[in-house]
């Protein structure tokens, strides 16, 4: 489907079901993908972080998207994560998504090896000329160890390079600078980059954000509560900040399950996206909290703990 021009709104980096034996759960995948558009979110960011995209192999990867854009069915627009570490591995996941039905791709600079600003801008234009699909450029140093600066993504915005970024660099003061750099959201409509889409990371911060002038958010923990963060949005769109600072507390507190893991047995990322499918998994929403090896799964009295935070937020478990 056409891609809004800016795309705004709610849109989760969908999580990726595995079965027992590690491969694409796809019944429950378009599960998931129902219970999110029934959420009422505004796109869907396949093959992201909270997707697991690194541990995928390109054939699962493929399936994955395949069974996202299939579910979607044109409701809302699919994006889908083109990321790796090279420019020919990124083009390779990128002409795959297009012949998959993505309306969009989202990538990361190149990683690893280590990158000038005017090579990651030649990154971002080879990908744009050899694929006719918007493309988002994705600002996630922890995992790339480079910051786009806001300079560069200026430069990409107006040269029609990047329709947007998702923005998950931790750097609040540098999101609300890169904001006013590009207009703010009512400059970007019509200034020189419009239609250009900035999207917040930061679940825990999104109504500062929104305030700011951000389009929207890409939220992991709205892949178990997506009404939660489309209220959000919508309270802040309508400026009744008190109605969007009380659902941003809740689903602050609910995102504390990411946290639920023994830090002795597992890391963050094992438990953070472990405790999202669990919590998908008690829903009803997807067969099992199966995490992609060798992350560790989450034990009985974790998952008995989401399944609280689920109830305090309002969210009872039907298993």
């Amino acid at each position: 489907m056409a891609l809004p021009a800016p795309l705004h709104g709610v849109v989760p980096p969908v999580c990726t079901p595995l079965d027992a034996q590690g491969e694409i759960d796809t019944p429950s995948l378009t599960r998931l993908v129902g219970h999110l558009v029934d959420g009422g979110v505004h796109g869907l960011f396949a093959l992201g972080s909270t997707s697991e995209v690194a541990y995928l192999t390109d054939a699962q990867r493929a399936t994955a998207l395949e069974a996202v854009v299939k579910a979607a069915d044109g409701r809302v627009p699919v994006l889908a994560g083109v990321i790796d570490t090279t420019t020919p591995r990124v083009l390779e996941h990128a002409r795959t998504a297009a012949g998959l039905g993505a309306d969009a791709l989202v990538a990361t600079a190149p990683f690893y090896t280590r990158t000038h600003p005017h090579e990651i801008a030649a990154h971002f234009r080879r990908i744009r000329a050899a694929v006719d699909l918007p493309l988002f450029a994705y600002d996630i140093p922890v995992a790339v160890h480079s910051k786009l600066s806001a300079a560069l993504v200026r430069e990409l915005a107006e040269d029609g390079t990047l329709a947007g970024l998702k923005d998950s660099s931790g750097d609040e003061g540098g999101l609300r600078r890169l904001i006013v750099e590009l207009g703010g959201r009512a400059g970007r409509s019509t200034g020189p980059q419009p239609g250009f889409s900035i999207l917040t990371g930061s679940e825990l911060t999104v109504e500062a954000a929104l305030l700011a002038g951000a389009d929207g958010v890409v939220p992991g923990i709205g892949n178990v509560d997506p009404a939660g963060y489309v209220r959000l949005y919508e309270a802040a769109r309508a400026g009744d900040w008190e109605r969007a600072a009380a659902e941003q507390e809740r689903l602050v507190a609910l995102f504390s399950m990411v946290d639920v893991g023994s830090e002795a047995d597992m890391g963050r990322s094992s438990s953070a996206l472990g405790s999202f499918k669990a919590a998908l998994a008690l829903l009803g929403v997807i067969e099992r909290g199966t995490t992609a090896f060798p992350q560790v799964r989450l034990d009985e009295e974790a998952v008995a703990e989401v399944g609280r935070r689920l109830t305090a937020a309002g969210l009872p478990p039907v298993r």
